[in-house]
């Protein structure tokens, strides 16, 4: 909020969660001709997203890993991965194997998760949604049939994890790898592990996991975590 005070933008409050600023800017849509950016209401993001899993499949040479770990409010990056490697694919420079894709939610907000186990297509609102990572408090998601749509489709997985597990973990993550990863990266390390224990993720398996923030974006939650 301050920062984007500081660059000079018009910041309102809505008392509310990610879904609730979607209903006031859609308002200002009709009322003001804004446009809206909010998660796959326009093109861009999808397409900009989608350059992870470019990326991704470079740097490993064009082979991919055998799972991805992503931590999921919008999913728009998850989704975004997928298109990439149909493309990659139809370009000829991957083959037809997919990584299992893990959604990773916060145990106090999950709806795709839910909708993951109940079989369901759509992920309904998820209600008195509460997680300190802010990326994962989307109680309910635009694309919620195209993240699932892929997690099934690669024999993946739908998981959560607690707060406290994402705090713990980002600590870990932080002093064997000197990445300061915001809790939503954390609950990737986390859900691996619990990954790992279950069977799931076998030792010999490469897995990737993204962290989509920066810890200095919480540091009011560090200040009260003890030493």
């Amino acid at each position: 909020m301050v920062e984007c005070k500081e660059l000079g933008a018009t910041v309102t409050l809505v008392d509310g969660l990610i879904n609730d600023c979607g209903a006031k800017v859609r308002e200002g849509v009709a009322q003001y001709g804004w446009f809206d950016v909010s998660t796959l209401r326009e093109p861009y993001r999808i397409e900009g997203k989608k350059t992870m899993g470019y990326e991704l499949a470079e740097q490993l040479d064009w082979v991919l890993p055998d799972v991805i770990i992503y931590p999921t409010g919008g999913g728009t990056g998850l989704v975004g991965m997928w298109k990439a490697f149909e493309e990659l694919e139809q370009m000829g420079l991957i083959g037809a194997k997919r990584p299992r894709m893990v959604s990773v939610q916060a145990s106090n907000c999950a709806p795709i998760v839910r909708a993951f186990n109940e079989g369901t297509e759509h992920a309904a609102l998820w209600q008195g949604a509460t997680t300190v990572a802010d990326g994962l408090r989307v109680p309910v998601a635009i694309g919620d049939f195209l993240i699932l749509r892929a997690v099934r489709a690669s024999g993946g997985i739908a998981l959560t994890v607690t707060d406290e597990e994402m705090l713990r973990y980002t600590r870990v993550m932080g002093q064997h790898t000197g990445i300061f990863p915001a809790p939503e990266g954390a609950a990737c390390l986390a859900a691996q592990v619990h990954l790992i224990e279950q069977g799931w993720i076998k030792t010999e398996e490469s897995v990737v996991l993204f962290n989509t923030g920066t810890g200095l974006k919480y540091a009011h939650l560090w200040a009260e975590q003890p030493a």
